[in-house]
């Protein structure tokens, strides 16, 4: 059996969640977040937590297990506490800031470029080389912070460009000294 389907969902204070026809509800302090669960799965409220259950151990059942407790578990914890992904831009020059709603990001083109989050996610800029996205779906949070690292991704000589905080890039040796015949 799945570990991590097994695991029940434990909903925190301050938390409300309706389950009703293949449709979870989750409300809380920061949102609402809805998602109807594949049919072949149980999901169930118990003693203030959310267990889910799947009818075999057929491959199918047993990857949608897990993957339905864990999205529920992220639906959980961002109406609670919120999802944030934090990016750096590395290079001379290159440099983020905000112009209204909208990410202006100057990293190398001869234009700048202008990011526009979608509706329930916030993008802050902390200094000028710091972007923080944050946001209650762990899956849009993510998505939006890997669409701004696709800007420019960090390349792999000087390691310029945007990353993750904390990523590491695998950098590779120039060209060499010239060897050889004389």
């Amino acid at each position: 059996m799945s570990r991590i389907g097994r695991k029940p969902v434990p909903v925190p204070q301050g938390v409300q969640v309706s389950l009703e026809g293949g449709r979870i509800t989750v409300r809380g302090p920061r949102g609402e977040l809805s998602w109807e669960w594949p049919r072949d799965i149980q999901v169930e409220m118990e003693d203030g937590h959310i267990v889910v259950r799947r009818p075999s151990d057929l491959p199918r059942h047993r990857a949608l297990h897990g993957l339905t407790r864990a999205l529920i578990a992220n639906m959980v914890t961002g109406v609670s506490q919120g999802f944030e992904r934090r990016l750096e831009l590395v290079g001379v020059g290159y440099r983020a800031q905000m112009q209204g709603n909208k990410l202006v990001l100057s990293v190398g083109y001869s234009h700048p470029v202008e990011v526009e989050p979608p509706p329930g996610i916030e993008i802050q800029v902390e200094g000028t080389t710091q972007v923080i996205v944050r946001g209650n779906d762990k899956q849009a949070v993510g998505q939006v912070a890997a669409n701004i690292r696709a800007i420019r991704p960090p390349e792999p000589y000087k390691g310029k460009g945007i990353r993750y905080a904390g990523e590491t890039i695998r950098r590779k040796a120039g060209k060499g000294a010239k060897g050889g015949k004389r």
